[in-house]
Order: structure tokens, then sequence, then C-alpha cells
């Protein structure tokens, strides 16, 4: 698997797509907050396969991690701006109501009860990162109070995930030796145990 990536790596940069590329996954990670972007591609897919192609020598590790925390912070910001200037009335448009009341509550409820860590660890959750910069807007945080939240999950989470990707694929032929089957059982309990915290965080709002 691991000579595949790098079969795939070198037939971009023969066909001079390494750059194309690199813009459309920075333009995902950037639009994921602003444009809603995240409830379709969500931002670790785009930070992961940045980090696989950094191992196969597509772009520097480096560059791709810096641009994606810039991407990432200046589309929250974004984000923010929109929840500011336009307000509830971005939960009542026709996006707004596709999103759901139920996944806008669940933010809110986010939002409220852990304020700026909502913000930080709302990184680690699509939904959240998606919602919470909007939300702030909504909520009249102070920009200052957002950035330094927003930026201190942007470079905290972007690094971990692009790390990750790059570190999978360097390893990726020992990993395959080891779990297996395994890899799919473990899967299996981080879908369940996200299942029953989604549930459980659903039923607080019904109550």
């Amino acid at each position: 698997m691991s000579a595949w990536i790098h079969h795939q790596a070198n037939w971009l940069i023969a066909h001079n797509l390494q750059i194309p590329l690199f813009l459309l996954l920075t333009l995902f990670i950037f639009a994921e907050a602003a444009a809603f972007v995240g409830f379709v591609l969500p931002g670790e897919t785009s930070l992961l396969i940045g980090g696989v192609l950094a191992h196969g020598k597509v772009w520097p590790l480096w560059l791709f991690l810096l641009v994606s925390i810039a991407a990432a912070i200046t589309g929250d910001s974004v984000g923010y701006e929109v929840g500011k200037h336009f307000g509830p009335r971005i939960e009542k448009n026709r996006f707004g109501r596709l999103i759901g009341e139920k996944r806008w509550r669940l933010a809110q409820y986010v939002f409220d009860k852990y304020d700026g860590w909502a913000i930080f660890f709302g990184r680690a959750q699509a939904l959240l990162r998606a919602l919470v910069p909007a939300l702030a807007g909504i909520n009249k945080v102070p920009y200052k109070t957002f950035l330094k939240w927003n930026a201190a999950g942007g470079i905290v989470f972007c690094s971990i995930v692009v790390i990750l990707g790059y570190e999978f694929a360097s390893n990726l032929d020992k990993l395959e030796k080891v779990l297996k089957y395994w890899a799919f059982g473990f899967l299996a309990l981080v879908f369940v145990l996200i299942y029953f915290l989604k549930q459980k965080l659903e039923r607080k709002l019904e109550e």
C-alpha cells in the first residue's frame, strides 16, 4: 500500500497536478466553516490526504501544515463574520433549514455550556467545526476572544491530523501486518462510542 501511495504521488508530479490539488485541499479546509462545506467533506479528510501526499514528496510537509493552519483559521473567521452580520437569519434561510434545527440546537447547547472550549475542542467534531464559528458571531463573542480560541484549536488540530496522515503513510506496511482485521473492530468501537455520545447530547436537548 505504501508503494501505491508513492506511485500515485509520482503520477501527480509527472502530470503537474500537485499545485491544483494543493489549492483544492486548501479551499476545502478554508470553506469548511466559511461556507459550511464540512457537512459534505469534513476538513480532516483534506488534512489527512495532504499529510499522506507530503510523505509521497508531492509537497513539503511544513508547507502544507502552515497553509492548512492559515486556511482553517481564516475560514472560521469568515464563518464568524457571517454569524455576526447575518445573525439568526442564517438559521432560517434555505441552507440553514437544510442543516436542521436539531443540529443548530445541539451546537448552541455545546457552545452555551463550554463557551471558549467549544471553539477549541469543536475542531475535533465536524458538526461543531462547521457551526460554532457562526454561533460565536451570532452570540457576539468579541473577535479577539474568538480568534484566541480559534487559532489555538486550528494549530493543534491541523498539526495532529496532518502529521497523523504523514505518519500513517510512512508506517502503512507495518500497520497492515499488525492490525489486519483488528482495525475494523477498533473503528466499529469508535463509531459506537460516537453514536452513544451523540444520543446523550440529543436527549439533553429534549429535556
